[in-house]
């Protein structure tokens, strides 16, 4: 039974992965830049899912690191649909780490990225009603 320090994540656990020693600095910290992408990652298979097609990552608004990732923690990034334009999609995303050999959940960080729909030739297409 997992145990979350602070709250509880909101939205569905879209991806997990373990952090290794070559996604880390010298001092055994996650590079803030592995956590950002694998979020990106999360929010493509979402909004993908969503769009049911093709997604680029158009913008992440305001990202700051509540707390570090080390070796050996797993990354838990969750995943919500929060607006849907015309052709693009807002999604709330989190990243929490389940620390190693623990059942303790922390909340790493957080940030809205904005993902646009496309066409077959790249272009920008509306995303479809939901059914």
């Amino acid at each position: 039974m997992v145990h979350y320090a602070e709250g509880s994540p909101t939205g569905e656990l879209t991806l997990r992965t373990l952090a290794m020693p070559s996604d880390a600095n010298a001092a055994g910290d996650i590079f803030g830049g592995w956590v950002m992408a694998q979020m990106d990652l999360a929010c493509g298979i979402r909004a993908a899912e969503r769009a049911k097609g093709r997604v680029v990552t158009a913008a992440v608004k305001e990202m700051s690191f509540a707390k570090p990732m080390k070796i050996g923690d797993t990354l838990c990034v969750y995943t919500h649909v929060n607006r849907v334009g015309r052709t693009s999609m807002t999604l709330k995303v989190e990243a929490w780490a389940q620390r190693y050999l623990s059942d303790l959940m922390e909340k790493v960080t957080d940030a809205d990225f904005v993902m646009v729909a496309l066409d077959q030739k790249g272009k920008p297409k509306p995303v479809p009603e939901e059914k």
